[in-house]
């Protein structure tokens, strides 16, 4: 009973946290229907961030988070400019967008590997508390507990901005119908540019707590957590950025039990889950909320 306690609340707060990690890949979907191949390594790109403030410059790698939000701005809003509007005037915007972040994703790994090395590398566990809190009985470091704190304010802050704010309204009319949103006045691409900006700066935010939650940073990392936020996203719901939350507790709960009961198997979840919620339910857990394309 204790080791099913443990897996259980271990992966609803596994969950939360890989809800962070996939949600801005879905917010970037929903708004601009394209995949973002380089998700995993803007997250990646927040953990060497956060070890660079750590290691460096001695300071707390909770610091990385206004750095994130900072490296989400001055990368996201020329690079959105600079590529996405001429993807959607092509005739295939799709298929060019995989090969174009595709292609992204591997200069920034190939640039990473060249400053940092292929080595892996880890935060002090201190530097977020080095004590343990405990819930039904089990323990969980503190680190946890703070990426998981992290990720539901970041959570709950796009939920206000997406059902609270005219931006918001704005950017849900566009993830209903572009065309339709874009006779109403609204300027699709200002709209698009900040949602893309925000997408990126989730993925910085929780590259931040990657070498808690996940053990370490390193320059190889981006391609599995892009894999991972995929998975979540079409487990949650395809392009509604919130059915993320429900993709990434089952991701947690699943990935904790099979680390408990059958550990070899645990790197299978993500594609397991996959599989079987595309074969029950193609649309995903909240496919209503989904539009047709």
């Amino acid at each position: 009973m204790a080791l099913l306690e443990y897996a259980l609340v271990g992966g609803i707060l596994y969950g939360v946290f890989f809800s962070l990690v996939g949600i801005g890949l879905n917010l970037v979907f929903g708004v601009m229907r394209m995949i973002n191949l380089a998700h995993g390594q803007f997250i990646m790109l927040g953990g060497f961030g956060a070890y660079l403030l750590s290691s460096h410059l001695g300071l707390n790698p909770v610091f990385g988070i206004p750095l994130a939000v900072a490296g989400g701005i001055v990368i996201g809003w020329p690079l959105y400019y600079a590529v996405v509007p001429r993807l959607q005037r092509s005739n295939d915007p799709e298929m060019l967008s995989f090969i174009l972040f595709f292609g992204i994703a591997q200069v920034i790994e190939a640039v990473t590997l060249l400053v940092f090395g292929a080595d892996q590398h880890s935060l002090p566990d201190s530097a977020l508390g080095s004590g343990n809190i405990g819930v039904l009985g089990q323990d969980f470091p503190d680190s946890w507990w703070v990426a998981v704190a992290v990720s539901v304010l970041c959570i709950g802050g796009l939920y206000l901005y997406l059902s609270s704010t005219r931006l918001g309204f704005a950017t849900r009319a566009i993830m209903a119908d572009r065309d339709e949103a874009r006779t109403t006045g609204i300027d699709v691409d200002r709209v698009a540019a900040i949602a893309f900006v925000i997408g990126l700066s989730l993925a910085g935010i929780a590259g931040v707590f990657v070498p808690y939650m996940v053990g370490s940073v390193s320059p190889s990392i981006g391609g599995g957590l892009t894999t991972t936020s995929f998975a979540i996203i079409i487990i949650g719901s395809l392009g509604n950025p919130l059915g993320t939350v429900v993709g990434g507790l089952v991701f947690g709960i699943g990935t904790m039990l099979m680390q408990t009961y059958y550990a070899s198997w645990s790197n299978l979840v993500p594609y397991a889950l996959l599989l079987v919620i595309v074969l029950i339910r193609p649309s995903g857990l909240l496919g209503k909320a989904v539009r047709s394309a």
